[in-house]
């Protein structure tokens, strides 16, 4: 007997904020699709990866810039699932004032940004927003200390709005990963005693894989996740409990 998940999201729209890279805003994205959504993605990049290219419209688009994030959210009248997934980190460089700034303003204010800018959208629809945390949200992180920051504000920000747009009917919750094998963790994985750390910690023994964030993302934007808002779900392969 098959357990696979299987959820329908016909006349559904969904936007990824951040799904320009294979990674986990692109995993959900081809996910949401599969599922019957129409699906547009955005990237800071010029271009999306090639094999996402004929799947979604893509507009190159900077979280940080509040003009251009509400320009972009004007023309959308109606939308039934946001994605926060747009962030940035440089293991061993965020300890310099400025670039620690700038992570916060994609990772943290962008999430914002794009969610506030799309409130009138997500609330005809009595929509959701899933935004992407990670779990250094909760343990310190001496290499990533911005990233670290930015995502506990990232948790904080999804209950607070929880709260706030509740009675607007939108539900806002978030997926904290843990370690991911993306394009984004690439500098880290080039330290062998760090992954093997990693993989000895973590109680499944191995870095998760972007697919493995996607079922969580669907539920929460599935009618399944009706009467859940202002959760945190850790999808870590156990680290955070070892």
């Amino acid at each position: 007997m098959s357990r696979a998940a299987r959820y329908d999201f016909s006349g559904a729209n969904a936007l990824v904020i951040g799904a320009s890279r294979a990674g986990i805003g692109a995993s959900i994205a081809r996910a949401l699709q599969d599922a019957g959504a129409a699906v547009e993605i955005t990237g800071v990049e010029a271009d999306c990866a090639p094999e996402d290219a004929a799947r979604f419209t893509y507009t190159q688009l900077d979280v940080t810039d509040t003009d251009a994030v509400e320009a972009f959210s004007a023309g959308r009248d109606r939308l039934d699932i946001l994605v926060n997934c747009a962030a940035i980190t440089q293991r061993g460089a965020e300890m310099e004032p400025d670039f620690f700034s700038h992570v916060l303003d994609v990772n943290l204010t962008g999430s914002f940004r794009c969610a506030n800018a799309l409130h009138s959208a997500l609330m005809a629809a009595e929509g959701c927003v899933i935004n992407v945390a990670s779990m250094y949200a909760r343990f310190g992180s001496p290499r990533n200390p911005a990233y670290g920051a930015s995502k506990a504000g990232v948790e904080q920000l999804t209950k607070s709005l929880a709260i706030a747009w509740a009675p607007d009917g939108i539900r806002v919750n978030a997926v904290a990963p843990g370690f991911i094998v993306t394009e984004q963790s690439a500098r880290a994985r080039q330290d062998p005693a760090f992954t093997s750390a990693v993989e000895a910690r973590t109680p499944m023994k191995r870095w998760g894989q972007p697919h493995d964030i996607v079922g969580a993302a669907l539920f929460f934007a599935s009618d399944a996740a009706a009467f859940i808002t202002g959760t945190c779900l850790p999808i870590d392969g156990g680290y955070s409990v070892a």
